[in-house]
């Protein structure tokens, strides 16, 4: 049954072994007779006992001087939890100076305040959390109190919260962490660089902005665990070379930020060499030593000064020195300047207008002939994009195609150049020139996983057969996901598009790529077909192995960056199908095609089948 107040006993926070929610007791409709202890018990003193006794949480009933009238069982059962003297209320019995005496701060006077206001009829009711050290560890609870009588007596409850208030911190952790590093993540980092850089009279702060160099071909090779194990130990190592003020994140990937507090540009160079250096450690991945290196970019913001730096600002710049020092050769330290910021504000200038260029219709193609070496005849050409941008002129691919990749540009790029140069084919083959156009594909049209649609939808639109469409992509850029472009690659094979290789010869899978993709044309990369002067019989050897690879697989092979006469020669006598080169033709806009065919007789197009 409850208790009424012993002197020398009662706790502010004590608590049951399990979390226990409960809304206020009821408030009692006549006003309570509670006696001193040695008075002998009254009805309604019994009855409010029974009633305080029935509530499963720590609950006590006091007067409104604070002086404790009731207790529960609950409440007695859980007081030798603190295990020293803070649980004794004292002779009087009094609940405030037991509150005080637990935590003497601001806090707990003003709830005191609050639950004299509240007895004094001032307002309806209290609440308040709070946390109380045990020798379990610590416990956070959630007080209510509600008046109940006219004499300003209170029922005050304490709710065991432990369970929940550890469940939200956990979420919370979760939220501002890597889940695989257990590193501060992106939005974290920046929460605590803002803190760093509003902080007063702090010293310059540095960012650490950190590229792991190769990590996507450890993940290729080995695979995505290797990958994740990979990061953890690099996250181990970055962790243990840093100082104790310092904070290593990780942004996503393989992207880690180090903030660098108190500490100045040369500091921070010496950190980012630190870092280096433990990164070049081999790792042991898999029962595997792999070596890797990693890219590092240095923004600091000097002492706190009247204009506010932004944590956004500082990993921008630090990032964009990252990609500076990746561009010098990877493995480097870059500070940031501010021509690299200029420079990025034009690239992106630059971006959005090759967008616009893109609807306005700015790009233009242009062809290069294609020589069918047993008949020594033109039988196709190949498209190649180019800008004739507003102020600049004409630009070649290498001046916007970079951005393009950079922005995701590449695949709109490709669409237009599928749509546009079908259409000039069936120009051309309206006009009685049956020319086989070959158009570039990126890489990252085949993660889209449009491309198969993109083509269909170009031939449909411009009524161009299947069979006078090629599409290339090179060799180094089919390693990045070949089971998907093997797919779509067979699926557009089946519909009667040819598929190339370009570039064939300069990676380091060849073979394996010749193996797994069904495609129907290599073209050996002019490294190969232009020897230098005296390295002819070499050159000739590593095409005749290409040819001989691609016969026997029952693929033709084309050499591409034919320069002389003499390359032309080698390449029919070793039994490539196709050539092409300025030694043939350099690339010219689809008007001047007709005209340049004319001109040389020997070159005439093959005509149209049937």
């Amino acid at each position: 049954m409850g208790r009424r107040a012993d002197p020398g006993t009662g706790t502010l926070s004590p608590h049951p072994p399990e979390e226990r929610t409960l809304a206020a007791p009821d408030r009692p409709e006549l006003p309570l007779d509670v006696r001193r202890r040695g008075d002998g018990p009254t009805t309604s003193t019994v009855v409010v006992e029974a009633v305080l006794d029935a509530l499963p949480s720590p609950t006590l009933l006091i007067d409104a001087g604070g002086r404790v009238l009731l207790t529960n069982t609950a409440w007695e059962l859980a007081t030798g939890l603190l295990g020293d003297d803070r649980s004794r209320i004292g002779v009087d019995g009094d609940y405030f100076a037991l509150a005080r005496r637990l935590d003497p701060g601001e806090d707990t006077l003003a709830l005191v305040d609050r639950l004299r206001a509240l007895s004094r009829g001032e307002c309806s009711s209290v609440q308040a959390d709070y946390a109380v050290e045990n020798r379990d560890g610590t416990r956070w609870y959630h007080l209510q109190a509600s008046r109940v009588d006219q004499a300003g007596q209170v029922v005050v409850t304490h709710t065991d919260v432990t369970s929940r208030v550890r469940a939200e911190r956990a979420s919370d952790w979760r939220a501002r962490h890597d889940t695989l590093t257990e590193l501060p993540n992106r939005a974290h980092l920046h929460e605590l660089i803002d803190a760093e850089l509003a902080r007063p009279d702090r010293g310059p702060v540095s960012v650490l902005f950190l590229d792991v160099d190769g990590f996507k071909e450890v993940n290729d090779s080995l695979g995505h665990e290797a990958g994740d194990d990979l990061l953890r130990q690099i996250a181990t190592r970055l962790t243990g070379c840093t100082r104790a003020g310092d904070t290593v994140g990780r942004l996503g990937g393989d992207e880690f930020v180090v903030l660098c507090r108190d500490c100045d540009t040369p500091g921070a160079e010496a950190l980012a060499d630190r870092c280096r250096a433990s990164v070049d450690r081999p790792f042991e991945l898999g029962g595997r030593m792999v070596r890797l290196g990693i890219s590092i970019g240095i923004a600091t913001a000097p002492e706190s000064r009247p204009a506010r730096v932004r944590a956004t600002d500082l990993v921008r710049d630090a990032d964009l020195a990252m990609y500076a020092a990746k561009a010098a050769g990877r493995n480097r330290v870059r500070l940031f300047t501010a021509d690299l910021r200029t420079a990025a504000q034009r690239r992106a200038t630059f971006a959005a207008e090759l967008r616009e260029a893109i609807a306005a219709d700015e790009l233009v193609l242009h062809y290069q002939p294609v020589m069918h070496l047993p008949t020594r005849r033109c039988s196709g050409v190949e498209a190649l994009v180019r800008w004739q941008h507003p102020s600049r002129g004409l630009l070649p691919p290498a001046a916007f195609l970079p951005v393009a990749a950079q922005h995701d540009l590449l695949t709109p790029i490709a669409c237009w150049v599928l749509g546009s140069a079908t259409r000039q084919a069936v120009a051309w083959r309206e006009a009685g020139m049956h020319l086989v156009t070959a158009v570039n594909i990126s890489a990252s049209h085949f993660s889209t996983g449009t491309l198969v649609r993109d083509v269909q939808g170009a031939l449909a639109a411009s009524g161009l057969p299947p069979e006078q469409l090629v599409l290339e992509l090179t060799e180094t850029s089919l390693a990045e996901d070949v089971d998907r472009a093997a797919a779509q690659f067979a699926e557009l094979r089946r519909s009667g598009v040819e598929v190339s290789i370009d570039d064939f010869g300069s990676g380091l899978s060849s073979l394996g790529q010749l193996v797994s993709l069904p495609t129907g044309i290599l073209k050996i990369d002019n490294s190969l077909v232009s020897f230098p002067e005296g390295r002819r019989s070499e050159a000739a050897a590593a095409i005749a192995a290409v040819v001989a690879l691609g016969r026997a697989c029952g693929v033709r092979s084309l050499a591409e960056g034919v320069e002389t006469a003499e390359q032309l020669e080698l390449a029919a006598e070793l039994g490539c199908t196709f050539a092409q080169g300025f030694h043939i033709a350099h690339p010219m806009p689809a008007g001047e095609l007709a005209g340049w065919l004319a001109a040389r007789p020997g070159l005439f197009p093959l005509p149209v089948a049937g």
